[in-house]
């Protein structure tokens, strides 16, 4: 599966970066031309490390564990850590990046051990450890994962018993907001127990990991099925699988959901992992996947209800992935705002019609459907980058709160207490 393979690639640099081990999955080069031009490649050889470097006449190169890294002369004076040139106590640059002369090699690299140094037509000189250069690498960055994911259907997520985590523990600990967010980061989503059902002690608690983030619906959103907004939403109808607020240039990361009160029968929410159902695409027609991840949608959101009056447009394609590792990052699926398609000739519309099914035929199995029921006490947080959601139809007086969270900010809290994110 996808998720198994994201895993051992980071493991792999994970090993390299501790050890000096270089990642395995590469192609084993071939240098038959190199050597048949008689290019000179200096060897170093030690207990631990085997790698050989060559100065080209536009770029640095080093061939590690049967890998070819290549470094442009301007980036390797443009990323120089050198006092003069970046600034260690804010982690920001202090060279003039258009200073750089965009022809500049160096006139000497030396080795010392395992680290290079560029000394460059002016004089300055530039230092780089291996590793550094490993790690930093357009080919060591290729089998980086940015966020580690187990991907899920019911039978997944339900055997691996995730834990939910106190809302005293998640407040007022690290170790319970920790596990947390390892879980939400894990599986897209996390849930938290024993909150008072107020909608005070759901922005309490949403505030612990981010900041609020507010939109066209407010901060802190109280609804009930009385159509306040022109939204589905606002009703006692199903709703199928989506993501929220596709219609924003840059939907919503992380959305929170706490039923404070429900009087009647129905409402379950229903919780489908993108990602997976992606992946199963991917597996079973790669073009498709391709093809979904390239041509550009319109979602829109028109309302007039009231006192609101809002029309809003976000543009991107259902599946949005890192150009250099392939990663899925984003999933934007939602039949009921997407707009008209008319970004791209006639001719990719079946063929963009027919991934779409595809799609949607893995998200709809009944096998991918993990069902709760929302109550009191119980708070939901949903991964909206990756994590569908929908309900089932419901009687009676029903009462939810929440918000939408800043995806960055979250993202922060899990990096500052380890995370990988």
């Amino acid at each position: 599966m996808w998720c198994h393979r994201l895993f051992h690639l980071q493991s792999q640099l994970w090993h390299l970066l501790k050890g000096g081990v270089m990642c395995q999955t590469f192609q084993q080069p071939s240098f038959k031309g190199l050597f048949s031009l008689a290019i000179h490649w200096h060897h170093t050889a030690s207990k631990s490390l085997n790698f050989a470097w060559q100065q080209h006449e536009d770029h640095f190169e080093v061939q590690y564990a049967n890998t070819v890294m290549r470094f442009d002369y301007v980036w390797l004076r443009d990323n120089c850590r050198s006092a003069s040139c970046y600034n260690s106590k804010t982690h920001q640059r202090s060279l003039d990046t258009a200073s750089v002369d965009l022809c500049i090699k160096p006139k000497t690299i030396r080795l010392d051990e395992t680290t290079f140094f560029f000394t460059w037509p002016d004089g300055h000189v530039t230092r780089y450890d291996l590793d550094w250069l490993v790690k930093n690498s357009y080919e060591g960055q290729k089998q980086k994962v940015i966020q580690p994911r187990i991907l899920w259907n019911a039978e997944v997520y339900q055997q691996a018993q995730v834990p939910s985590v106190d809302f005293q523990s998640f407040l007022e600990t690290k170790e319970g907001l920790k596990m947390f967010l390892q879980n939400f980061l894990l599986y897209g989503i996390a849930f938290v127990e024993n909150v008072p059902p107020t909608q005070e002690h759901t922005e309490k608690l949403a505030e612990r990991i981010s900041l609020i983030r507010e939109t066209i619906y407010g901060r802190m959103w109280y609804f009930t099925s009385d159509f306040s907004r022109g939204d589905t939403a606002y009703t006692k109808l199903a709703l199928d699988r989506h993501t929220d607020t596709t219609y924003f240039q840059e939907p919503c990361g992380i959305q929170v959901f706490h039923c404070l009160k429900h009087e009647g029968t129905g409402g379950r929410t229903l919780l489908v992992d993108g990602f997976y159902a992606a992946e199963q695409v991917l597996q079973k027609a790669p073009e498709e996947f391709e093809l979904l991840s390239k041509v550009p949608l319109k979602h829109e959101y028109i309302e007039n209800v009231g006192e609101c009056h809002n029309h809003m447009i976000g543009v991107g394609p259902v599946l949005n992935i890192y150009p250099w590792n392939k990663e899925l990052y984003l999933i934007r699926y939602n039949n009921y705002d997407r707009a008209v398609i008319n970004t791209v000739p006639y001719d990719v519309v079946h063929r963009w019609y027919t991934a779409h099914r595809t799609l949607t035929v893995e998200l709809r199995r009944p096998e991918n459907e993990l069902w709760v029921k929302l109550k009191p006490g119980r708070v939901l947080f949903i991964d909206n980058w990756r994590v569908l959601h929908g309900r089932e139809s419901f009687t009676g007086y029903r009462q939810l709160c929440g918000c939408y969270l800043t995806r960055d900010d979250v993202l922060n809290a899990a990096r500052l207490l380890g995370l990988q994110a």
